[in-house]
């Protein structure tokens, strides 16, 4: 059984609820453990603990949240080199579209990478016109039909690959055709 942490910062409460909804698409692969934590309730134990993480942060001036940063920043001297291997996504909310939360999403991939965790986007359309390629996204209406859609596809995709890399059920991705 995966472990799988739904871990974020928020600041008005829309990453949060972002963090919610990717919880529930992990949910939807019934046989993990799935946690949500906020980053001012999480620690480096955590992140020991999870075999995949999606990691949310609002969009600040183009980029992580300085809470997120910092938090990263604390935990690299203890956990650097011991969770090499791990799967992550990422998600974002900002202001509005436009806002930076592409970039974001890309700046906290970089994060996760120089950690050594595999990351990965989303291919499939959650909505028209609406992909979470990068990691999901939304802006202002977090609540929007495209925005949970977006948020629940990243969670589903995050307990499948995990499906996949720690319990070796290929048939719980619906395009794995390598078997293992």
């Amino acid at each position: 059984m995966a472990k799988i942490l739904i871990i974020y910062h928020s600041n008005s409460g829309r990453t949060e609820q972002m963090a919610k909804f990717v919880t529930e698409g992990a949910k939807m692969i019934g046989h993990h453990e799935v946690r949500l934590k906020s980053i001012d309730n999480a620690d480096k134990s955590d992140i020991l603990w999870a075999n995949a993480l999606a990691v949310g942060t609002p969009t600040n001036l183009g980029a992580v949240s300085w809470q997120m940063k910092k938090f990263w920043d604390e935990i690299s001297e203890e956990l650097w080199g011991k969770i090499d291997g791990k799967i992550a996504t990422v998600f974002s909310a900002s202001a509005s579209y436009g806002g930076g939360n592409e970039i974001t999403c890309l700046n906290m991939l970089s994060i996760l990478i120089n950690y050594g965790f595999l990351v990965f986007g989303v291919t499939d359309y959650a909505g028209a016109d609406f992909s979470p390629h990068y990691g999901a996204i939304s802006a202002t209406n977090v609540n929007g039909k495209n925005e949970r859609a977006g948020c629940v596809l990243l969670g589903k995709r995050l307990g499948e690959w995990a499906s996949v890399f720690v319990d070796h059920k290929q048939n719980d991705h619906p395009r794995f055709s390598i078997k293992l």
